[in-house]
């Protein structure tokens, strides 16, 4: 297994689910589903004090768009009944429900609405890797509360992995095993093939208040740019999984990679020298090769990137693969990236 945070154990009629790390120095939580129609399992120790949760849930409610993306990729769309904020989703799907009336937001400006959780009373709620003190009086009332802290994997296919906690709060593990089976096998051949390649030098991260934020090698973007034969200054540095530097440090050691992986969703190059004039000293904004995984923003700005990149790494890794290496991919179809034009 490559995810390290989360263990499903198989018992008879029930499922017992551990969070490891529920959120950042989090104690480990478990909690039990019970098949629906099987008698609630008699347990001692820690797990008698154990939340039950009946499966399959009927309705869900989600902390965190990139829940999103797995519960549709295991054909359950349907079960989602509330989002945290229902603005921020980009997934056409779930947009569609939403604009239905079938998803409501349950947490306007980041500020959980307890009353309007405990009123539509869901079968769970799903957390977005974060404490609330509203979690607690939720619970209290009878409204499981599960953790899903996918974004502590430190690697791209450990995150995929959550998929399989979805799914046994939806009864579709069988779904989910050949999906997650797919999705890791696509990884490591197109990591494989990438292997026997020349290592590219690549720039990574952008300023933001007044910092370079730089993933390391201990980072899920870093572990993406590694396993597709790139490499820059900070990938050998572990630990904290971003170093804040100043422009001139990052410069001075990747000033010339011949490409540069933003987030920005700039229309042309030269729109990133006019955010930072600094950035037009980069070999990469010199030459016209910035690649920016703003492919799939919708006409309101929305990004399919932040909720599908974490379900799909196999199409985030195959992306990789064909800007670093264009000759191991002619005629890419690209799910995220695009070149920003000149």
């Amino acid at each position: 297994s490559e995810a390290t945070n989360f263990r499903l154990e198989y018992h008879r009629s029930y499922q017992i689910l551990t969070v490891k790390r529920p959120y950042l120095g989090g104690q480990p939580v478990s909690y039990v589903l019970v098949r629906c129609g099987a008698p609630a399992p008699e347990l001692t120790g820690e797990l008698a004090h154990a939340p039950q949760i009946t499966v399959p849930v009927r309705t869900l409610y989600s902390g965190s768009t990139t829940h999103l993306a797995m519960i549709t990729e295991l054909g359950q769309a349907d079960v989602v009944t509330g989002v945290s904020s229902p603005a921020e989703v980009a997934h056409p799907q779930i947009r569609s429900r939403i604009d239905a009336g079938a998803i409501v937001g349950y947490a306007p400006g980041g500020q959980l609405n307890i009353e309007s959780v405990l009123q539509a009373g869901p079968d769970v709620l799903v957390t977005e890797g974060v404490d609330d003190p509203g979690y607690p009086k939720l619970r209290e009332t009878g409204i499981p509360v599960v953790a899903d802290a996918e974004w502590l994997e430190p690697t791209p296919l450990g995150r995929a992995e959550w998929i399989k906690m979805f799914a046994a709060l939806t009864s579709t593990e069988r779904q989910a095993g050949q999906t997650y089976r797919q999705i890791r096998d696509g990884y490591h051949a197109l990591s494989a093939r990438a292997a026997a390649a020349r290592s590219v030098d690549v720039l990574v991260g952008a300023m933001y208040s007044g910092n370079w934020s730089m993933p390391t090698g201990a980072s899920y973007p870093g572990r993406l740019v590694a396993d597709a034969r790139g490499t820059y200054p900070w990938l050998s540095d572990t630990g904290a999984q971003n170093r804040q530097l100043n422009f001139e440090s990052v410069y001075a050691r990747a000033g010339n990679a011949p490409l540069w992986l933003v987030t920005d969703n700039w229309k042309t190059v030269s729109d990133a020298a006019s955010q930072d004039s600094r950035y037009g000293e980069l070999a990469a904004v010199r030459d016209g090769q910035v690649w920016s995984a703003t492919k799939a923003v919708d006409q309101n700005g929305r990004n399919t990137y932040w909720e599908r990149g974490t379900a799909r790494p196999d199409l985030l890794l195959g992306d990789l693969v064909a800007i670093l290496h264009p000759e191991l991919a002619p005629g890419h179809d690209f799910a995220f990236y695009r070149q920003v034009p000149r």
